[in-house]
C-alpha cells in the first residue's frame, strides 16, 4: 500500500515555532513530527510515501531525501494551485489502481495502522476514516456510525449542542482506487465536504473505525505543549532509539557526546539530544534538550522543551517553555510558565519573560527587562476566541483596549486592504473605549471604518445591508451580565459573521502574524450620520401606519436606557400612539440590566399599564434586538408565551405557508400551525440559524425564544422596533386583545433544569444519549430533541457552561416532571461510567 503524507500546513496557529520551520518539521521529543509519522508507516510495512508539500518545502525535502535513511522511499509533489485536501491527493496519483493511506504530516499517533487496514480489507470498504474518540469534540470532524462501522453523518466542527457523539476524524483516511476516481483532476475538493457526502449520497462503502491509542493533532501551541506534557507523564510512548536509562521513576534517554558535571539533579523523563553540556548544580524535571545545548551552572529546568544550539545563562530559572533553535539566554533569567522563546532571540541577564509571553525569532531583550506584553504579548484567551459570532469577556480584564486593537488587526487582515468596516456600540463609555481599539486595529490594517457611534443593533444590520461594506462590528455590555463585553460582528449583508470565516480571523490573532499598512495606505476613518434616518424611513414604508393609527392605541414603553429611544418619539407621533416611555435617555453609566433590574422593570411596566388602562406594555433590551411584553391586564408575558402568542396573531394576518422556530420553543407552536395549515420547521437556538432560515427564503417568519422576531419585508435579522409596531399592526388587524390571546395556552406545562457535566464527558454523554434515542420520535438540531405520546424533552449541551441543559413540556405538571427526572437520571447514570 501506498501513503500519502499531508505536508503542506503553514502552521498558523503554531507560530512563532513555524516562522522558520514547516509545520511538520517543528520536534517532537527531539524528532520532526513527520519523522514520527514516517516511522510508524515503515513500522507497518507502508515504505513507499508520496508528501504533498506547500509551505518551505526544501526543508522537509533537505531532511528526509530518497528516504533511504529511514528505512523508506519518500518521493515529493508540490501543488501548482490549491486543489483542496482530496483534489491534492489527487493530483499526487500518476494512476489509480491500488489502495491508499493518507495522513497528515503534523500528528502524533500509535494507532495500529495493520489493524486498520485487515480492518478495512475485511469490510471490503471503499474508504475508511479512522476515528478516534475526544472529550472535547468541538474543534474537530465529528463522525456518527452504526453499530458495523458505516458512517451515517458528518459535522465539521459543530457546537455542544450539535456535537451528536464524541467519535471524531482523526485525517486519516484509507482509500480504495473506486473512491479515488470520483476525485476530479485539478479540481479544489475537499474530503469532508465533497467526496465523503458523494459516496454517502452513492451509497458506497464509507465506514469509520474506531481505534485504541494515542492521537494527537498538534493544532496550536498549547497542542504542542500537550503532547510533550503527555511524554512527560508516560501517557505517550515517543519512537525514541536511544535506549533509555531508568532509575526508579525517573527516564534518561541520553544522545552522544554528552557531558554532564558534577551535582546535575536528573528527574522525571528527560530527552537529552547529542553533545549537550549540564554544568553543575543543573537541575532538570521532565524536559526535552536538544542537540548541542549549553545549560550553565545552578540553572533550573521543568517541562521545558529546548530545540537545538542554545545557551542557557547560569542560575537562570526556567518552567513550562519552549525555546527555539539558536537561542541565547543569559544569567539569571527567569521564564515564569507557559514562554515562547523563538529562534535566534536573544535575552539578557536578569531579565524575566512573564506568563504566556511569546518572543517572535531575532528580538533582543535587554538586561534586567521585565516582559509582560511589550514584544509580542502571549495569548490571554484560554479558549475559543469566537463563539456564534461574537466574543464575550471580563471588560477591562479579557477584552481590554490591548487586545481590541489585536482583534482588530486579525479582522482587518482578514478582510484586506481597502475594505470598510461599520462600528457601531451601545451607550456605555467602557464600550467606546473597546470599540476605538477595534478601530485603531483595523485603521492599522488598511482597512477603512465607517463608525455610527451608538445606535441600536437593528440600525447597524440595516445600514450594513443598505451599503457596500464588507462586514461591521458592535460593541456592547451583555445583556445578561454587566460585567461582559459583547464584540458581535456582522458580514456585508448585515448577518451574523459564519463561524467558518471567523475561525480563520482566530487562528491569525493567535497567531499574531498580520501585516500592517504601509504609511500610504493606512485606512480612513468617516463618521456616517444618514443610516438612522434611512431606517426610520425605510421602517414606516413597511407599516400600514392608517390602521394603527386608526386603533389608537395607548402604550407605555421602557427603553432600558438604550438607543431606541432616539427612534420611536418621532415614529410614535407619525402612526398615532399615545405613548409614556420610560428609561428614555442615553445613559453611558447605565448599560445592562440584571436579571434583579429586568424583573423590576417588569414590576413597574405592569403597574403603568395597570394604572394607565394601556393596551400594552413593551421592554426593549438596550440594544432594540429583543422584546418583553406586558399585556392590557399587566400580566408578564415570558418568552414562550410571547412566542405563542405572536405566532397566533401572525399567522391570523398573513396567510403564511410555513414558519420556523427554535428547536426549543414550545409544542403549541405546532397547535397553532395545525389550526392555520402551516408547516414549522425547528433550527438551532442561536440568531445566525434564525437569521440563514430566513434568507434561504424557506420560511415567512422567524420566531425566537427569547423575545426575538423575524417579520418578512424589511429586516433580515432580530429586530424588537419592527416586532413591536407589528404587534400593533397585528392587534390592530384582529381587533384582539392580548389578555384574551394568551387563555388559549394556559393548558401547557413547561419545565427546565441543568443538570453539572464536566466538559470532559459530554461528547460522550451526547453519544449516549443518541443511541439511547435511536429508536425513539427525535429532532437532532441543536441537542436531542425526543417527542413523546404527550410531551417532548430537549437535552442540549450548555455552550457555555460545564452543564447539561434539559427543557421538557406536556400538557400535565405530572408528565412533565416525570421526562424531567427520568433524562436527569440518565445524565448522571452516564457520567459516571
Amino acid at each position: 500500500m501506498k501513503a500519502i503524507v499531508m505536508a503542506g500546513g503553514f502552521g498558523t496557529r503554531l507560530r512563532p515555532l513555524t516562522i522558520n520551520l514547516p509545520k511538520p518539521m517543528v520536534p517532537i521529543g527531539n524528532i520532526p513530527m513527520m519523522e514520527h509519522v514516517v516511522s510508524l508507516l515503515s513500522k507497518h510495512g507502508i515504505n513507499d510515501i508520496t508528501a504533498l508539500l506547500y509551505f518551505q518545502p526544501d526543508k522537509i525535502r533537505n531532511y528526509f531525501r530518497d528516504g533511504s535513511d529511514f528505512g523508506v522511499s519518500m518521493q515529493y509533489i508540490q501543488p501548482d494551485d490549491d486543489y483542496g485536501t482530496a483534489g491534492a491527493v489527487r493530483c499526487a496519483l500518476s494512476s489509480v489502481t491500488e489502495p491508499v493511506l493518507v495522513i497528515s504530516g503534523d500528528l502524533i499517533t500509535d494507532f495500529d495502522l495493520t489493524e486498520a487496514i485487515t480492518w478495512h480489507q475485511e469490510k471490503k470498504a471503499d474508504t475508511t476514516i479512522l476515528l478516534t474518540r475526544m472529550e472535547n469534540p468541538l474543534a474537530y470532524g465529528i463522525v456518527i456510525t452504526d453499530e458495523d462501522g458505516h458512517i451515517n453523518r458528518f459535522l465539521e466542527k459543530p457546537s455542544w449542542g450539535e456535537a451528536f457523539s464524541d467519535t471524531i476524524n482523526t485525517g486519516i483516511y484509507i482509500l480504495e482506487p473506486s473512491a479515488i476516481e470520483l476525485i476530479p483532476p485539478r479540481t479544489n475538493f475537499d474530503f469532508s465536504q465533497n467526496l465523503y457526502p458523494l459516496m454517502l449520497s452513492r451509497e458506497m462503502g464509507l465506514f469509520g473505525k474506531i481505534m485504541k491509542g494515542y492521537w494527537k493533532d498538534i493544532g496550536n501551541v498549547d497542542e504542542y505543549k500537550r503532547v510533550h506534557v503527555d511524554f512527560f507523564s508516560g501517557t505517550l510512548d515517543l519512537d525514541i532509539e536511544i535506549a533509555p536509562k531508568v532509575s526508579g521513576e525517573d527516564i534518561i534517554y541520553q544522545g552522544s557526546g554528552v557531558r554532564i558535571e558534577d551535582d546535575v539533579q536528573i528527574t522525571g523523563r528527560v530527552i537529552l539530544g547529542n553533545d549537550v553540556s549540564l554544568e553543575s548544580g543543573v537541575k532538570l524535571h521532565n524536559c526535552v534538550i536538544g542537540n548541542r545545548n549549553r545549560i550553565g551552572i545552578g540553572a533550573e529546568l521543568k517541562n521545558c522543551v529546548l530545540w537545538s544550539d542554545c545557551a542557557i545563562g547560569a542560575e537562570s530559572n526556567l518552567s513550562g517553555s519552549v525555546i527555539g533553535n539558536n537561542a541565547r539566554l543569559g544569567n539569571n533569567v527567569q521564564l515564569i510558565d507557559d514562554v515562547i522563546i523563538s529562534d535566534d532571540t536573544v535575552i539578557g541577564d536578569g531579565a524575566t519573560i512573564k506568563a504566556n509571553c511569546k518572543i517572535w525569532p531575532g528580538k533582543t531583550v535587554d538586561s534586567g527587562s521585565i516582559v509582560s506584553s511589550s514584544i509580542v504579548w502571549g495569548d490571554r484567551w484560554n479558549r475559543e476566541l469566537f463563539t456564534n459570532s461574537k466574543i464575550t469577556g471580563l471588560a477591562l480584564t479579557e477584552i481590554t483596549p490591548e487586545m481590541a486593537v489585536k482583534v482588530g488587526a486579525a479582522f482587518g487582515a482578514f478582510l484586506g486592504t481597502g475594505s470598510e468596516v461599520v462600528t457601531s456600540r451601545d451607550a456605555s463609555d467602557t464600550s467606546r473605549l473597546i470599540k476605538r481599539g477595534l478601530m485603531s486595529g483595523l485603521l492599522a490594517a488598511g482597512v477603512n471604518v465607517a463608525d455610527l457611534e451608538a445606535q441600536p443593533i437593528p440600525v447597524v444590520r440595516y445600514g450594513l445591508r443598505q451599503g457596500s461594506y464588507a462586514a461591521g462590528i458592535f460593541v456592547r455590555h451583555n445583556p445578561d451580565d454587566y460585567r461582559l463585553i459583547d464584540c458581535i460582528f456582522f458580514d456585508g449583508s448585515g448577518l451574523d459573521m459564519p463561524t467558518g470565516k471567523l475561525k480563520k480571523v482566530e487562528r491569525m490573532y493567535f497567531g499574531e502574524d498580520f501585516e500592517r499598512a504601509s504609511l500610504d495606505n493606512i485606512g480612513h476613518l468617516d463618521m456616517v450620520y444618514h443610516v438612522l434616518e434611512d431606517y426610520r424611513d425605510d421602517f414606516l414604508q413597511h407599516t400600514n401606519i392608517d390602521l394603527i393609527h386608526k386603533a389608537g392605541f395607548k402604550i407605555v414603553i421602557d427603553h432600558s436606557n438604550g438607543s431606541s429611544s432616539q427612534i420611536f418619539p418621532d415614529l410614535f407621533s407619525r402612526l398615532g400612539v399615545s405613548t409614556v416611555e420610560l428609561n428614555a435617555n442615553l445613559n453611558p453609566r447605565k448599560f445592562s440590566t440584571s436579571p434583579e433590574e429586568y424583573t423590576q422593570a417588569t414590576v413597574q411596566l405592569s403597574s403603568i399599564v395597570t394604572s394607565l388602562h394601556a393596551d400594552v406594555g413593551f421592554l426593549l433590551n438596550p440594544v432594540a434586538e429583543k422584546l418583553s411584553v406586558v399585556d392590557d391586564e399587566g400580566r408578564p408575558m415570558d418568552s414562550q408565551l410571547l412566542l405563542l402568542v405572536v405566532v397566533d396573531l401572525f399567522l391570523r394576518t398573513s396567510g403564511a405557508r410555513k414558519i420556523a422556530v427554535p428547536v426549543s420553543s414550545s409544542m403549541g407552536v405546532e397547535e397553532i400551525a395545525r389550526e392555520h395549515g402551516v408547516e414549522v420547521i425547528r433550527v438551532s437556538n442561536d440568531h445566525l440559524s434564525m437569521m440563514e432560515v430566513f434568507l434561504r427564503g424557506e420560511v415567512d417568519f422567524v420566531g425566537g425564544t427569547r423575545g426575538g422576531f423575524i417579520f418578512p419585508g424589511f429586516q433580515m435579522g432580530a429586530d424588537a422596533m419592527v416586532a413591536l409596531v407589528k404587534i400593533l399592526e397585528m392587534m390592530a388587524q384582529t381587533r384582539t386583545r392580548l389578555s384574551e390571546l394568551r387563555k388559549q395556552f394556559v393548558h401547557l406545562n413547561r419545565q427546565s433544569i441543568s443538570i453539572p457535566c464536566p466538559w470532559s464527558k459530554k461528547g460522550m454523554v451526547m453519544r449516549k444519549l443518541i443511541t439511547d434515542s435511536e429508536d425513539k420520535q427525535r429532532q437532532l438540531v441543536d441537542g436531542v430533541r425526543i417527542s413523546e405520546d404527550s410531551g417532548w424533552v430537549l437535552v442540549v449541551p450548555d455552550r457555555t457552561v460545564a452543564a447539561f441543559n434539559i427543557f421538557a413540556e406536556s400538557p400535565s405538571s405530572d408528565e412533565t416532571n416525570r421526562l424531567i427526572d427520568r433524562y436527569q437520571s440518565l445524565l448522571e447514570e452516564w457520567q459516571q461510567e
